[in-house]
């Protein structure tokens, strides 16, 4: 083993960890106020749910020994996941790292289902839908048996896996869940763009860790990755920045903070199979479908709530086609692509993007219709008008707000222990 792959990886796994809790303060800041902290936890509780069941059994599923389609069970319940080498790093540690973009890839189909979905169903489906699909398409493409792997398929650090993945869900869970209460009848605004902002620039400070950490050490694919990954994503804010003053005359900062989560997003697949000169180039060209893609969304009656379609599904999409067309040996030492004469990449990457958007949307559908038949999927309407805060939580993010304290449910006083005190002393 390499102490400095080990002291670089040991670095990643956090900063990968990290992109969780910021992914709670970008999500958490784009929703009403009085759905702040249910938005928010639904990221957080990824931490505990999708992290021990990766232990459990879907790092086994991903990585350990199997099929073209799914893992065996060899490593359940971490059997065999010691201190030997894997790599030049230590067994747990790779699993450990593995298991950060499981948490996250969960927590980001939140985005699409926010406002309106029962805790406790949310529960269960990412429970399911983590052993259920991220693990098998994580074996696909990055398990050495992983028929799309076999193929020659290029993902460095999760185009497919992660955001196409993500994205699909997000898709199949917002028309399954339907639109949120007064939609397209009421103006739903950002109550924290701040935090928005705060969340999309911790993001960008874990993707270092996201895509160069993928590198597995210490290595040249490693700067490479890290240099892709800071370039992209400032491409992708300077033609978003353009396409916003070309379209509203003004510079949001809510589209600022989302041109760089799509760069990052559309680099992700890329980061080490590609030039710096050319991530500035897929940056850029991946900023022009998730935006009018968003801007087509919205005259829709899709609520995607934070776009998770526009910048995961199209913005992995187009990075992971984008891969097979900028790929390049003399960079990656893996393959070159479209550009540098191997047409078949582009067609490699294809049908990757189309099998995880087929597998993770049919089975997607599915998992929802079988969580719907254990718990409801969706909150009452007056608990939606209440506030997912308090009816999901007894909490509310800002006691002032507009979320209540004491809620009346089926003719019986709920108060949250927590904020007893509050509720007596007049703040109802």
């Amino acid at each position: 083993m390499n102490q400095a792959d080990i002291a670089w990886m040991l670095v990643s796994t956090a900063l990968v960890l990290l992109m969780t809790p910021a992914l709670a303060f970008f999500y958490g800041g784009l929703v009403r106020s009085k759905n702040s902290l249910n938005t928010m936890m639904m990221s957080f509780v990824s931490l505990g749910v999708v992290g021990v069941l990766w232990a459990l059994l879907g790092y086994s599923l991903a990585f350990a020994p199997g099929g073209a389609f799914i893992g065996g069970l060899d490593h359940a319940l971490l059997r065999g996941v010691n201190l030997e080498a894997k790599g030049t790093i230590p067994h747990v540690l790779f699993m450990c790292f593995q298991g950060t973009f499981a948490i996250i890839t969960a927590a980001l189909i939140s985005g699409a289902i926010v406002e309106r979905m029962r805790f406790s169903a949310y529960l269960v489906f990412i429970s399911l839908w983590t052993l259920c699909v991220y693990s098998p398409i994580c074996h696909w493409v990055w398990a050495s048996d992983g028929w799309l792997f076999t193929w020659g398929a290029l993902d460095f650090a999760g185009g497919t896996v992660v955001h196409v993945n993500a994205g699909v869900a997000a898709f199949v869970a917002a028309i399954v869940l339907g639109p949120r209460k007064d939609y397209a009848r009421q103006a739903f605004l950002p109550h924290n763009v701040p935090f928005a902002l705060l969340g999309a620039g911790l993001l960008w400070f874990g993707w270092f860790g996201f895509n160069a950490g993928s590198a597995l050490g210490a290595t040249p694919a490693a700067a490479l990755a890290f240099a892709t990954t800071m370039l992209a994503p400032a491409a992708a804010l300077v033609v978003w920045t353009l396409l916003d003053l070309m379209r509203n005359g003004k510079i949001t900062a809510v589209g600022a903070a989302t041109g760089i989560v799509v760069g990052l997003v559309a680099i992700t697949p890329a980061a080490g199979h590609i030039s710096p000169i050319s991530a500035i180039l897929l940056g850029g060209i991946a900023a022009i479908p998730s935006y009018y893609g968003l801007v087509f969304r919205a005259r829709t009656r899709l609520d995607d709530s934070l776009d998770v379609v526009a910048a995961h599904g199209v913005g992995g999409t187009v990075g992971a086609l984008l891969t097979g067309v900028f790929s390049e040996k003399a960079w990656s030492g893996v393959a070159d692509g479209l550009l540098f004469g191997n047409p078949g990449q582009l067609g490699i990457q294809a049908v990757a993007v189309g099998a995880t958007l087929l597998y993770s949307g049919v089975v997607t559908f599915g998992l929802l219709k079988l969580v719907g038949v254990l718990v409801p999927l969706r909150a009452e309407a007056t608990d939606e008008g209440l506030g997912m805060d308090v009816t999901q939580h007894g909490e509310e993010a800002y006691m002032d707000g507009e979320g209540a304290i004491l809620v009346l449910h089926e003719r019986e006083a709920v108060v949250s222990p927590a904020l007893a005190s509050a509720a007596a002393g007049g703040r109802s």
